[in-house]
């Protein structure tokens, strides 16, 4: 079991000023694009073009003369309140022949009520239009809110889809249920169904690979292993980092070490407990992780193998140093600059980052060497 008390900062540490983040952004940080809106994800077509997300709804792209689209026609009504909107994308592994795109919104559903969704459609070769749309996935149950929609989409290497999702912040004692999906994990094939290797846990709902999450907005597959890889915000400290297995419980909100925004213990107070799991590891105080990446390019040598963590709450992009699962050293990129949505690597072997800002300040951003 790892222990999560380790100060893991300790070893390898170290965090740049504010008064120091404008000079690094500006030696390190390239604009590609400005005038996005809330921007959430992005993916890299074959071609190098760039598809992004804007969480008011709309779906665009950047060619490689660094111009941003009209939005693309034909995708589904998005609830755009509070944190929720057009969300995540993910290409289908095969994209260059199926031209199919995965997207997870904030589906508008019955008496005012909303929840996550995941829809995939045909991208038109004009890049224009998405076409032959459907919904493969809706959690269950809806709920009248704005907080708390999860939703990253990341496909494994046998094609699977994981979603995740959110505790919708006040449906936090269906987490430790397992006949809804609220807190999950999902996994799920392209048409929706169920894969044959999920787990079979009693009283589990097929398509839940794991429980007790709070609001995962943070997935990726670890390049050697294929392993999953979450990030989860806690409430007050306590945002973690896990690599989430097949039937397993991670424990949010029997056991953690967040605590409740007020100050007061979250339940009992507990951060440990016999068949729920620890993380790899976790922010006191809050970083509010969201999109990840491990580094598998040329470009930073130095920096092969870390993982990269985009920070929403403390504004800066966070340097992991790997070693085999632990996390040995930390450092903060960019510290104070922007609030950091997502981090990809380009085709380039560029890292890529999102700036969750009101437009027209939201960016997409090249960390150069």
């Amino acid at each position: 079991m790892i222990d999560r008390r380790t100060v893991v900062a300790s070893l390898l540490a170290f965090s740049l000023t504010s008064a120091n983040a404008g000079a690094e952004a500006n030696e390190m940080l390239e604009t590609v694009v400005d005038g996005l809106d809330h921007p959430w994800s992005l993916a890299f077509l074959p071609d190098g073009t760039i598809l992004v997300t804007e969480r008011a709804g709309n779906l665009r792209t950047i060619g490689m003369d660094r111009k941003l689209s009209e939005p693309i026609s034909g995708l589904p009504e998005v609830a755009a309140v509070g944190q929720g909107g057009l969300l995540d994308i993910a290409l289908h592994p095969d994209f260059a022949q199926t031209r199919l795109v995965f997207l997870s919104f904030a589906e508008p559903r019955e008496e005012g009520k909303n929840g996550t969704s995941v829809m995939r459609g045909r991208l038109s070769e004009d890049l224009r239009s998405l076409t032959d749309v459907k919904v493969i996935f809706r959690e269950q149950p809806a709920y009248k809110g704005g907080a708390h929609f999860g939703s990253r989409l990341t496909f494994d290497r046998t094609g699977a889809l994981f979603v995740t999702t959110g505790d919708r912040l006040n449906l936090r004692p269906l987490v430790q249920q397992t006949d809804n999906h609220i807190g999950k994990v999902i996994r799920i094939t392209e048409e929706g169904a169920i894969p044959p290797d999920n787990p079979k846990v009693e009283g589990w709902l097929p398509e839940i690979w794991s429980i007790g999450h709070r609001n995962l907005q943070g997935a990726t597959i670890h390049p050697d292993t294929g392993q999953l890889w979450t990030t989860e915000h806690g409430a007050k400290g306590g945002d973690e980092l896990n690599h989430p297995e097949a039937g397993k419980n991670y424990g949010w909100p029997v056991i953690t070490y967040s605590r409740e925004y007020s100050g007061e213990p979250v339940g009992d107070g507990l951060t440990e407990k016999d068949g729920m799991e620890q993380p790899v590891h976790y922010w006191t105080p809050s970083i509010g992780p969201s999109g990840m990446v491990f580094y598998t390019g040329d470009r930073y040598p130095q920096w092969k193998g870390n993982l990269f963590v985009g920070a929403l709450a403390l504004k800066h992009v966070a340097r992991l140093e790997m070693k085999g699962d632990k996390v040995v050293g930390e450092e903060k990129l960019f510290d104070g600059y922007a609030r950091f949505r997502d981090v990809r690597q380009g085709p380039d072997g560029y890292l890529y980052v999102l700036t969750d800002e009101d437009a027209p300040m939201g960016r997409l951003m090249k960390i150069t060497p």
